[in-house]
């Protein structure tokens, strides 16, 4: 059983323990249990501002979190459902067997019987808030039931645990399907061909600055909450109880804690990145008579193995089901095989301290206290920024850090016949790269390595090992320092305003190149007479976007030019391919790309002269998971441009591009500005709206909005929530 500290328990009372919710197979709600859920729901109130905000409040926090997940379902259901048997590894029995494998990856690291396990371990006043959890799920599908869920028809409280940490990629995710694929159904591995660049996708990250009160026009600290997500997965939500909690800020879908946001003292910011907190292992494996051991030190250890059931849908529709075979060492899962040796991973597991750790850290009301839940260590692939009402500004490098022998490369699978490669637990956190209180007086985080994270007075490398950073600097950790570095007076609006400054570091390296290129070519060169006007234009471009701009159209253009022709080339010499642009591109070959950058405008939008925001656009047409996308339909103009191009204010189309105009569907999401003083004032803005539902009128109607980087003010106070209040109701009203 998880034992909590003192300190940590005291973030929650523990009132007695309300029956569970019941199994998922159990059909229709009974008598008795309508009446439980009916007497919760009369303890909760929900007020939805003008912009359909949902303001949760209930007497406890069981009530608030109650009302937060029937508040989340009215908004969005589908996406609920959709996390939670992605969680627990259900995605083939609604999608079919094309999951299967995306099943099992998630069924080798969870099981319901381990969540059970751990739930039944809980201290009672995680138990209370797991059981308000599916409460508030089940009462909304027995108040609605005109909804018809693909597949959970009753939620669980133990359910929680699947989805229990609020990172955007998922530790999980890290293993490769095809390679695991080969792996257990003993087919041939794919190839691992040199193809697309690491410029291929839209960053998944985010942008966290934290100004220090000596910097700020009223002298009290300011939080920049700025994620990059995937569009619409994460809604803006306020949850309050007479418990103390009073937390505002973005949840993702099906979650009951604020995962990026604030209270009214501190506040809390994750950036994707920090360390290797993901190890492979090369095993060497002995088998015998049908048995299989593998090599440590000079013993033989045998793999456990373990059947997992795969049930899932058949193109017919009909329920069937395929067992395999899992294989695990004491670090954990077999994955793949690599040149004749099994590999296996090692990565995080906790989900009970890692959902405890989500949950009371929005209670906390100082660093000391924050601090005391980051000593949970199980925020595993997050790195934090942090502001508070106490003027304090912090930044963590990571959360959950294994110890490991400086003599490996963890950055490659190591040997695990070496047991001198094991983990050797956890490093504290007072080991880990942070900072608190910097002399500079500002923190930022682009996913980007923490050695500039406050300017001079940033972490050394040399004063940590290796395996504690891995991630490179980048062009939006560039940017990010510049608009930071020297500055004062910050204020709300200025802050938001440096955090969508239109710069667009990448190309600084690259265009002098190019008009190099140009001036240099002899005169009877094709090329050089075909984009005379497009040179002329990059030469005086101030390598900043707008909607009115050509050059930031061509521009890009050309650069994805380069990245399609010449990302293949870069992946196999190992380079990243804007330095691999930089360096190993002929003359001729930049001035080609931009021939055909300006051909390919030319034919999508009948000239090459065509301004970005005729271009960039955004669209919400449908409350589809994956939004549909069309030239024909309405959309709107957006100036900003993808992450990988150092704009802080990141946009890009993630899914594959069908038509002429580019889509956004991922980079600035839910955005917040924040100033702690006597009173919290904020601004936010939503891409789209907090409805799934077309119907809403809250679906689309922030879009305008934040198409032109305009914030609305965040009601936080329930006098000003009421000022302008939609509608207020209890749960199943």
């Amino acid at each position: 059983m998880l034992k909590l500290s003192a300190a940590l328990v005291a973030f929650c009372a523990i009132p007695a323990l309300a029956a569970p919710a019941a199994p998922t197979t159990a059909g229709a709600l009974s008598p008795a249990e309508v009446l439980r859920l009916q007497a919760i729901a009369k303890r909760v109130t929900i007020l939805r501002d003008k912009w359909g905000i949902p303001h949760i409040y209930g007497k406890s926090d069981a009530d608030a979190v109650f009302g937060m997940m029937y508040a989340q379902s009215e908004d969005d259901f589908k996406r609920i459902e959709l996390n939670f048997i992605n969680a627990m590894g259900r995605l083939a029995e609604v999608e079919g067997e094309k999951a299967l494998y995306q099943d099992l990856r998630m069924k080798l690291f969870i099981s319901p019987e381990q969540l059970k396990a751990q739930y039944k371990a809980s201290p009672d006043w995680l138990k209370k808030l797991m059981v308000a959890w599916a409460d508030g799920l089940n009462f909304y599908l027995h108040t609605h039931p005109n909804v018809q869920p693909r597949l959970l028809a009753r939620f669980e409280p133990w359910m929680a645990l699947s989805f229990s940490e609020g990172s955007i990629g998922g530790d999980i995710e890290t293993v490769n399907i095809e390679q695991l694929k080969a792996f257990y159904s003993k087919q041939p591995a794919p190839a691992l061909a040199a193809v697309g660049s690491d410029l291929d996708n839209e960053p998944r990250g985010s942008n966290g600055f934290a100004i220090a009160p000596a910097l700020s026009k009223s002298g009290h600290a300011l939080l920049m909450i700025n994620p990059h997500t995937s569009f619409y997965f994460r809604p803006e939500i306020h949850v309050n109880s007479q418990e103390g909690l009073n937390a505002y800020g973005a949840v993702t879908w099906g979650q009951f804690f604020v995962y990026q946001g604030f209270n009214e003292r501190i506040g809390w910011m994750h950036t994707s990145g920090g360390g290797d907190v993901i190890d492979e292992y090369l095993e060497t494996v002995v088998e015998k008579n049908g048995k299989y051991s593998y090599q440590y030190g000079k013993e033989l250890r045998p793999f456990r193995s373990e059947s997992v059931r795969l049930p899932y849908r058949a193109a017919d529709g009909s329920m069937t089901e395929k067992t395999v075979t899992a294989y695990f060492t004491h670090r954990g899962p077999v994955v793949r095989e690599q040149n004749g040796k099994w590999v296996s991973v090692a990565m995080m597991n906790e989900p009970l301290k890692a959902l405890t750790q989500s949950f009371i850290r929005t209670k906390a009301r100082n660093y000391r206290a924050f601090y005391k839940s980051m000593e949970l260590r199980t925020n595993s692939s997050n790195n934090t920024v942090y502001a508070d009402a106490d003027g304090n500004i912090a930044y963590f490098h990571g959360n959950f850090m294994p110890v490991r022998d400086p003599r490996f490369d963890y950055t490659r699978p190591v040997n695990g016949a070496e047991p001198a490669t094991d983990w050797k637990g956890l490093h504290q956190v007072r080991e880990t790269i942070q900072l608190f209180n910097p002399k500079n007086g500002w923190i930022q985080n682009t996913n980007n390595w923490p050695f500039s994270a406050a300017g001079a007075y940033s972490p050394r490398p040399a004063d940590y090992p290796a395996y504690m950073s891995v991630n490179p600097e980048n062009a939006r950790g560039i940017h990010a320092v510049r608009v930071l570095q020297g500055k004062k007076d910050f204020t709300i609006d200025s802050l938001i305003a440096a955090a969508y400054d239109n710069q667009l570091p990448a190309f600084e390296p690259l265009l002098p190149l190019l008009v190099r290129a140009y001036d240099e070519a002899p005169a009877s060169d094709l090329s050089k007479a075909a984009v005379i006007e497009q040179v002329t234009l990059l030469r005086d471009w101030d390598m900043r976007y707008s909607l009115a701009s050509v050059p930031t159209s061509v521009a890009i253009y050309w650069l994805q030019d380069q990245v399609k022709h010449y990302g293949p080339a870069a992946k196999e010499k190992g380079m990243p391919i804007l330095d691999y642009l930089a360096t190993q591109l002929t003359p001729k070959q930049r001035l080609e790309a931009l021939v055909r950058a300006s051909n390919k405008l030319a034919a999508d939008f009948g000239s090459w002269k065509t301004p970005w925001g005729e271009i960039n656009r955004f669209q919400r047409l449908t409350g589809d998971i994956v939004q549909p996308f069309d030239d024909n339909k309405p959309s709107i103009p957006v100036p900003y441009v993808s992450g990988n191009f150092g704009a802080l204010a990141a946009y890009g189309m993630t899914s594959q591009q069908r038509t002429k105009r580019m889509y956004g569907e991922r980079g600035n999401s839910f955005v917040a500005a924040v100033e702690f003083g006597p009173k919290v004032k904020a601004k936010s803005i939503l891409a789209g709206g907090e409805s799934g539902d077309p119907r809403s009128p809250h679906f689309n109607d922030q879009a305008e909005m934040y198409a032109r980087g305009e914030f609305k003010d965040v009601l936080f106070y329930k006098e000003d929530i009421e000022k302008n209040l939609e509608r207020k109701y209890r749960p199943g009203e």
